[in-house]
């Protein structure tokens, strides 16, 4: 998979802070909305970071025909009766299933693409300031007056007048920001958040699909469990039933008896263990898929190793430093700041407006006796001229702020070094790790081997009389430490083959051929079924009685 990206040197001489002065054409700085699965449009102007389309898979907008019935839940759907809560169905999932739902349903994921429409919004308010503002004021639409006056006149007397006063005004005025030094930063800042919060977007798809490949991996870890679990009972149950006629029949000792019931009572709180583990995974990836609340998933496929990972170690570094979009976020951060640096001197910098107003004024009046009869008229004014407003001192508030902003860019530059390095240690950890459970992998299945044929001959040993219930015990107990260890390492390796996928961008990943397995299906060793241990209170699963 090929990779493009700048380096850390290219990606700092992109950061240069906006110039206060000048002008950009708004339709160059507008975003268009979103045409695809991803909720933005990737825009490649400006000297700025700009996600990069052939790196970003975009997120399924669509569930896939075998799972299009798991639609997410309304968002305040709020289950009320405990029915509604009732699991209904186990459905089996494939990792692919996982991740189509997840990027479909995930709430986290709608709400970042939400902030990104947010974003967008605010960029198109801000390109605005390019706009005249054209106002209407209607303050008497119309009004409607009426009193009475009452005189003293001076010969003696009264003079009494009623008025009736109708009146309708209104101004139209338009003002246009000649100039405005704090326009184009708002702007640039208007338009870094929004390339910041698509990044986010991406960022977050990213760490939901790990997400939902490390809880499917946990799950499938803990269906092997189980199954270890249940042929560690089923053992556990051929050695007591083996102890117990050998106790009858008097050959063997009440020791070798209580030997296989403790290892007995170890199994059963393995399997135990692990059925309430696998019950937490399985509500833990439903609650990542966004299930309906009567189905719970399940691992459609068995624990395997995915593949092999082909880049060296430098390789994958470099892949990263070029791939995330973290460092670029940084970048983002430190143009903001620069832009908020001149905005804040921006105050102290002269504004000049053109503005024209048009106001127009009607009326009609009716006085009663003494007060002139009926009148009407109107008037109009109409006003054009230019407006100025300079802050000559404003105590250093301006020049204190754009100071501020400034070393947060600085603060900004050192977040970028401290981010690089530690892209570089989780890819390194991830490759280490990588490189651990792969050879955990073939000393476990080693161990697997010899631990399963101990057992066998320690049974055989056992049935002929040459050796004691203690030795298979412990032989026993060495096999299903060995397959949970092996469970585990598996487990493990694919973990870190999804973090180097998503901490690289790369995808060179080598798949395992696919096994020539038997069509017949092997007996098992022990035909005897683990039955339902009953839940007893704790205070009397803790108060037993003697054996």
């Amino acid at each position: 998979m090929k990779h493009t990206g700048s380096k850390a040197p290219t990606r700092l001489a992109q950061a240069e802070p906006p110039s206060p002065a000048g002008g950009a054409d708004p339709e160059a700085t507008a975003a268009e909305p979103p045409k695809q699965a991803l909720p933005f449009a990737p825009d490649v102007k400006g000297t700025r970071p700009r996600v990069k389309p052939e790196l970003v898979a975009p997120a399924a907008n669509e569930l896939q025909p075998a799972v299009e019935d798991l639609p997410a839940p309304d968002s305040l759907a709020l289950p009320t009766k405990p029915e509604q809560v009732v699991i209904e169905e186990l459905r089996p999932l494939s990792l692919q299933q996982v991740e189509n739902l997840a990027e479909v349903n995930n709430p986290n994921l709608k709400a970042i693409a939400s902030q990104v429409d947010q974003a967008q919004s605010n960029l198109r308010a801000q390109i605005a300031l390019w706009y005249p503002n054209l106002n209407l004021d209607a303050n008497a639409l119309p009004t409607y007056t009426t009193g009475q006056q009452r005189s003293n006149l001076a010969g003696g007397g009264t003079q009494v007048s009623n008025q009736d006063r109708w009146a309708a005004g209104v101004a139209i005025t338009a003002q246009w920001a000649l100039i405005n030094p704090q326009r184009n930063p708002t702007i640039a800042a208007a338009r870094d958040q929004f390339e910041r919060a698509k990044y986010q977007y991406v960022i977050a798809l990213r760490d939901l699909r790990l997400q939902a490949a490390q809880a499917y991996f946990s799950l499938q870890e803990t269906d092997d469990q189980v199954r270890i679990g249940q042929q560690s009972v089923r053992a556990s149950l051929v050695s007591l039933r083996d102890s117990r006629a050998r106790f009858q029949a008097g050959v063997a000792t009440r020791l070798e008896v209580l030997e296989a019931e403790t290892q007995l009572a170890r199994d059963q709180q393995l399997l135990t263990t692990a059925l309430a583990q696998q019950s937490i995974a399985r509500r833990s990836l439903a609650s990542l898929l966004d299930l309906p609340q009567n189905v719970t998933p399940t691992a459609a496929d068995p624990s395997r190793v995915l593949g092999v990972w082909q880049p060296s170690l430098q390789e994958s570094i470099v892949a990263a430093y070029a791939f995330r979009e973290e460092l670029d976020q940084v970048l983002l951060d430190v143009s903001i700041a620069n832009s908020q640096a001149n905005i804040a001197l921006g105050e102290t910098q002269p504004f000049l407006n053109v503005f024209a107003g048009f106001q127009s004024d009607w009326f009609n009046a009716n006085a009663g006796s003494g007060g002139g009869g009926i009148s009407s008229g109107s008037s109009y004014d109409t006003s054009v001229g230019l407006s100025l407003r300079w802050s000559l001192f404003d105590g250093g508030a301006s020049s204190a702020q754009a100071r501020q902003s400034r070393q947060r860019a600085q603060e900004n530059t050192f977040r970028f070094a401290e981010r690089r390095d530690s892209i570089r240690r989780e890819v390194e950890e991830s490759f280490y790790n990588l490189d651990k459970n792969n050879r955990n992998i073939t000393t476990t299945a080693r161990e697997v081997i010899s631990a399963r044929e101990s057992l066998r001959l320690a049974r055989l040993r056992f049935q002929a009389g040459v050796t004691t219930q203690r030795e298979v015990v412990d032989n026993q107990r060495d096999l299903t430490q060995a397959e949970v260890r092996y469970a585990q390492a598996i487990t493990e390796y694919n973990v870190n083959l999804a973090e180097l996928r998503r901490r690289t961008g790369l995808d060179q990943i080598t798949t395992c051929p696919a096994q020539a397995l038997s069509p017949i299906k092997p007996e098992p060793a022990a035909d005897i079924p683990v039955e339902p241990t009953p839940l007893l209170p704790a205070c009397q699963a803790s108060n037993p009685g003697p054996v």
